[in-house]
């Protein structure tokens, strides 16, 4: 099963290190890296804010273990954020790719 990983982090440099990371190991197909998010969450009993930027990452469920260890020891984050949505369907040959990109 394909899927969609989302990472948020504290900036465009640990962006692109955690991706380039992933994509030579071939944990991920691709990364997109979104600049300018404004996050709003709930850390430590209150209400915090913070700039972040997103990583959306296309990969398999199988490999999702690593990735969550690979990011775990790169992060700068306590507690980043590493979650994952299954991609319910796409372009035949898009999903092809991502299967032929990863190990």
């Amino acid at each position: 099963m394909n899927i969609v990983v989302f990472i948020t982090t504290k900036n465009f440099d640990e962006a692109k290190m955690i991706s380039q990371g992933l994509l030579t190991a071939k944990l991920i197909a691709c990364a997109n890296i979104v600049r300018g998010v404004e996050s709003l969450f709930w850390w430590r009993g209150k209400i915090d804010q913070a700039k972040e930027v997103l990583l959306v990452l296309k990969t398999q469920k199988r490999l999702f273990p690593k990735i969550v260890r690979v990011v775990k020891s790169s992060h700068s984050y306590d507690c980043p954020e590493i979650i994952a949505l299954p991609i319910v369907d796409g372009s035949r040959d898009y999903l092809k790719w991502i299967n032929d990109s990863v190990k």
